[in-house]
């Protein structure tokens, strides 16, 4: 039975925290602001804007340790990650997540916050949020729909979403808990124990800058260590900025996947919005959701 933390409610507090790449503090600002406007308090933590001269927002230990005191926090009702990139896998392991399962909160991020809401789902049994981070709210984005979508999700509204139908889309409904997240780190994670067990679920999956050889061989090992083979749906999500070889791999995304997944019978959409381009919206993940795809609309609605 997956947990869910309790929904926010107006003076509670969020924390921005950089578990993974660094960010300039001045990228949150927007950010900061909005959440203020929604009524919340926001602390922010050192790594956002640290004095790192590397990749990451702070060693292993800094970020490990920003991250566990902000999970551990009473005070603190959700943790939004400031972005991704790469870095939660080197710490995971070291944090200590008694406190958090006693009085859980909303894990808020996506991209390489996909090991986090893996790791919380098949590790501690407790609902976390695939969404916007603090980038998406500048250049308007505060007052679009995906941000919005957030608000909802963490306010404890109900979202439903739609995309157009797709040619290569397999018809069905469906429910189950809903799982996944960036494709790159899915596969990374599989094998192991930290990855989501997927008996029954609704995956989305979803990636940016990828080699489209790369993404055929990580869907051939997701199907390899069972991920897809039990599914309840999949939903594809944008794969954006893919790359090819001087020689041509041959084929669209769309196609790739679609070919690895030809024998399995349950309901698949594409082109759904989640994304790291701007149409990515908030997924409660670890709870139930519906899908219902025909071929005239496709919809996912939380139930």
């Amino acid at each position: 039975m997956i947990k869910q933390p309790p929904f926010l409610k107006k003076g509670d507090t969020i924390a921005i925290t950089c578990p993974a790449g660094y960010m300039e503090a001045a990228n949150i600002k927007t950010c900061v602001k909005t959440l203020q406007g929604w009524g919340f308090q926001v602390l922010i933590g050192k790594t956002v804007g640290s004095d790192s001269t590397n990749y990451f927002s702070g060693t292993d230990e800094e970020r490990r340790d920003e991250l566990q005191a902000m999970l551990d926090e009473p005070s603190v009702k959700a943790i939004l990650c400031g972005r991704g990139g790469y870095g939660v896998t080197r710490i995971i392991e070291q944090l200590n997540f008694t406190a958090f399962k006693k009085n859980p909160k909303w894990i808020i991020g996506f991209s390489d916050i996909t090991v986090l809401h893996s790791y919380l789902f098949s590790k501690c049994k407790v609902a976390s949020l695939h969404a916007p981070m603090a980038n998406a709210f500048n250049k308007g984005g505060a007052n679009g729909p995906y941000v919005q979508s957030l608000y909802k999700s963490i306010t404890g509204k109900k979202n439903q979403y739609a995309c157009k139908p797709y040619a290569k889309n397999k018809l069905g409904k469906a429910t189950g808990a809903l799982v996944g997240g960036n494709l790159a780190l899915l596969a990374h994670l599989a094998g192991s124990s930290l990855l989501y067990k997927t008996k029954g679920a609704i995956l989305f999956i979803e990636d940016v800058g990828e080699y489209l050889y790369n993404i055929d061989r990580m869907i051939i090992q997701l199907k390899r260590a069972g991920v897809l083979r039990q599914l309840s749906g999949l939903i594809i999500g944008g794969f954006t900025d893919t790359k090819d070889t001087v020689r041509p791999f041959g084929k669209k995304v769309e196609q790739i996947i679609a070919e690895h997944i030809v024998e399995y019978d349950y309901p698949v959409c594409f082109h759904f919005p989640v994304s790291h381009a701007k149409a990515n919206v908030s997924l409660k993940v670890g709870l139930p959701v519906s899908l219902r795809v025909t071929n005239q609309s496709v919809t996912m609605t939380e139930l």
